[in-house]
């Protein structure tokens, strides 16, 4: 892994980490969307990563301390990937990001409803999702448990987005 650094500035330094097209958007698809095997990551993504790309980056995540990879048990030709405490810590940076997007770029309604979502839950929606995340990735105990999963609240305010908008468009359709 390089060792050498532009600078010391922290964001600088997170740039250095962040600064390519892809790393943020594989730790979305498994902080968001689950997702922990090559194929998941590689076939789930709609901004469609190149397998190569994809390996290289998830070796970078894992050299750098963010992912972990281990044999899959269900399967012996697969390996799964598992978020770190240093990765599952970006959530609260995701939120930002995610409603910073919302307000200045040209987002999709069903795609940023999960934005909207951390957004209005703020802080302790966050610290639910990542103790939800330390439990999936880590094996530690789940905090909120008979609560809903932030997840599934996260799938079922896409879900309402997209049946409403497919709802309206066949009304259109029909009239």
């Amino acid at each position: 892994m390089k060792t050498e650094h532009r600078s010391g500035c922290p964001i600088n330094l997170s740039l250095e980490v962040f600064g390519d097209r892809w790393s943020l958007i594989i730790l979305r698809d498994m902080i968001f969307g689950g997702k922990r095997h090559f194929r998941e990551l590689l076939n789930g993504s709609i901004e469609g990563i190149a397998s190569n790309i994809l390996a290289d980056r998830l070796k970078r995540l894992m050299e750098l301390g963010m992912l972990t990879k281990a044999d899959d048990p269900s399967h012996k030709q697969k390996a799964i990937y598992s978020l770190t405490e240093m990765a599952i810590t970006l959530v609260p940076i995701m939120a930002h990001l995610g409603a910073w997007g919302r307000v200045w770029l040209p987002v999709s309604e069903e795609l940023s409803i999960r934005a909207e979502l951390l957004e209005k839950g703020g802080p302790p929606m966050w610290e639910q999702f990542m103790d939800e995340l330390r439990h999936d990735h880590l094996g530690t105990p789940v905090a909120a448990a008979g609560r809903p999963s932030v997840r599934a609240t996260l799938q079922a305010g896409y879900e309402a987005v997209v049946a409403r908008k497919a709802s309206s468009a066949g009304q259109a359709a029909a009239s």
